[in-house]
């Protein structure tokens, strides 16, 4: 099967084709770095983690970038505040960025540039721009000229005549008021650089159709960022880049929000929740699962009990690959390939639910092989699991997930001491034949999300669904 992904500017899924043989070229927006990463932030990084480990697994070559927008409104306003230096604040955000992407194993991008380290691209556009007519300075700005571009709003599908372009203060000098700011005029105490019209810093727009070109050419395979980023972002970015006379991005993807009551997840509503903080409370691997497991664009809904499911839901895959390792007192190494009907799933515009229902049916048949005392299958089905796994930046016996790993153990090791005392009680209840309250003992048990099992060695529990 071919690969096929929901393309934004198209409407409707379609078949992937590489712009070069066995290459994949992907730009994803990353971080805005005036506040430190919530999990909403870092759900983009999941989504296009998992497609750049897919076409991987499929035999492409991947180049990856993500972007870093060190120098913006939001950035000067926080150094106002705050009376701190803009690039200090980017920098320590960055920072966080770039430890919450590692502690839930995103894979490093093949090239991260900032923005403010590429300005030199960003005038050459512009005036390559102003010379076709599609751009214009003004009092010290430069202003894209959207009339000029005949498919302006295809990507979002807008009407030009009702069109509210957001725009920042003391944008002076615009022809139209839909018009977007490539570059901003310098404002006194604001960071501001040499251009030929005059001293200023760059448009959001600007840097990444600049940046874009610099690393992947006048033509790449895929734009991704969130679903918020269509209008006005990636629309101006579009329509800089194919007015310069790039083909630019091939195929558009964007991810889905995480919502809290049903509204965005952002630091402007008050309702963010720090990786920095979840990853103290969750296992950076659970957070992930958690992430990662609904289609990439659908809405996550926030709350505590879908992050308990989530636990739950992984538990039981970790539990397996748990139970055969131990029985075969050696690692179990990944199949060459994945089953087929997990391909599928992946190849169908990243299936991921289907692909982890496959996962948990693999697992299950696992455990059949070994309730079976049949080595043999469990180990192939361990196989499977983790092939299908590491796809997905799940696989607890990766190497990344060593620590994550430990400190699993200790909150097992803890937990496991207090349900050894309650399955102590409940022997002898059914040593004494009381066995009305060895079952109201089990149940509790279950219904606080533990499984036991009656084995010849003793019982045995492990987390269920709740």
């Amino acid at each position: 099967m071919t690969i096929r992904l929901y393309d934004t500017r198209a409407r409707q899924i379609r078949d992937f084709a590489p712009l070069v043989p066995g290459c994949v070229s992907i730009y994803l927006c990353g971080a805005t770095v005036q506040a430190a990463p919530h999990i909403g932030h870092i759900r983009s990084g999941v989504n296009f983690d998992v497609m750049r480990r897919w076409f991987a697994h499929r035999g492409y070559e991947v180049t990856f970038v993500r972007n870093v927008t060190d120098i913006d409104d939001k950035i000067i306003a926080k150094s106002a505040e705050q009376g701190r230096p803009w690039w200090a604040i980017g920098y320590a955000n960055e920072r966080a960025f770039n430890a919450a992407y590692d502690a839930l194993g995103c894979l490093p991008p093949t090239y991260e540039p900032r923005a403010t380290g590429h300005v030199p691209e960003m005038i050459e556009l512009m005036r390559g721009l102003i010379e076709r007519g599609h751009a214009y300075a003004a009092e010290g700005s430069v202003y894209f000229d959207v009339r000029s571009f005949p498919d302006y709003l295809e990507l979002s599908n807008q009407d030009l005549d009702s069109l509210r372009q957001p725009g920042g203060e003391g944008e002076a000098g615009k022809r139209d008021p839909r018009d977007f700011a490539m570059w901003k005029a310098a404002k006194p105490g604001e960071p501001s650089w040499d251009t030929p019209w005059g001293r200023g810093r760059p448009g959001w727009h600007l840097e990444c159709s600049a940046m874009a070109h610099r690393y992947l050419g006048r033509a790449f395979d895929i734009h991704g960022g969130g679903v918020d980023l269509v209008f006005p972002h990636h629309e101006n970015e579009i329509a800089q880049s194919r007015a310069y006379g790039d083909d630019f991005a091939a195929y558009w993807t964007h991810n889905a929000w995480v919502t809290m009551s049903g509204e965005k997840m952002s630091k402007s509503l008050g309702n963010s929740v720090l990786v920095s903080e979840m990853v103290k409370r969750w296992r950076p691997l659970v957070l992930r699962y958690y992430l990662a497991g609904p289609h990439y664009r659908s809405t996550i809904e926030y709350s505590e009990e879908a992050l308990r499911e989530a636990e739950s839901a992984f538990a039981r895959i970790e539990g397996f690959v748990q139970r055969v390792t131990e029985k075969t007192g050696e690692v179990v190494e990944p199949a060459p390939e994945v089953p087929p009907a997990f391909r599928e799933a992946m190849d169908d515009d990243l299936g991921v639910p289907q692909a982890l229902a496959v996962v948990h049916t693999t697992v299950r048949q696992g455990n059949s092989a070994l309730t079976a005392d049949d080595k043999e299958s469990a180990v192939a089905r361990l196989a499977e699991v983790r092939a299908m796994l590491g796809v997905l930046g799940l696989d607890p016996l990766d190497a990344h997930w060593a620590g994550d790993a430990d400190r699993g153990e200790d909150l097992h090791g803890v937990v496991d001491t207090l349900v050894r005392l309650v399955l102590d009680q409940r022997q002898a209840a059914r040593a004494r034949k009381d066995y009305a309250t060895a079952d109201a003992i089990r149940d509790q048990l279950q219904q606080s999300g533990l499984v036991v099992e009656d084995t010849p060695s003793g019982p045995r529990w492990e987390l269920g669904s709740r």
